[in-house]
């Protein structure tokens, strides 16, 4: 009887890591590649382009890309998701969706 219950809770904490690994992993790219010219300021102000989430998706492309990185769908989403979860809060069920989807990965 303790077996299954030790193994349900590895695997509900499994899960719930899994859950968190891609948001990490867009705080680690956007730390990386994109804060030493897009402080908090910057999403911050008044004039800012991006309206929702798919905009806010559509801002990541097009910056990685400006500066050459060759992100993939699933950095971009994870750098999206990053900035919507602690900056913007736009509706993102695509986000999540998108992000189990993707499972975590080590740039």
């Amino acid at each position: 009887m303790r077996a299954p219950v030790a193994t349900f809770l590895l695997l509900a904490a499994a899960a719930a890591h899994a859950d968190t690994a891609a948001p990490a992993r867009g705080e680690l790219l956007y730390s990386t590649h994109c804060i030493q010219c897009h402080t908090t300021q910057m999403h911050w102000r008044a004039r800012h382009v991006a309206r929702d989430w798919e905009t806010l998706r559509a801002q990541v492309r097009q910056w990685q890309g400006q500066i050459g990185l060759s992100w993939g769908e699933d950095d971009v989403t994870a750098v999206a998701t990053y900035l919507n979860d602690t900056i913007y809060h736009f509706p993102h069920e695509q986000a999540k969706a998108a992000a189990r989807v993707a499972g975590p990965r080590t740039p």
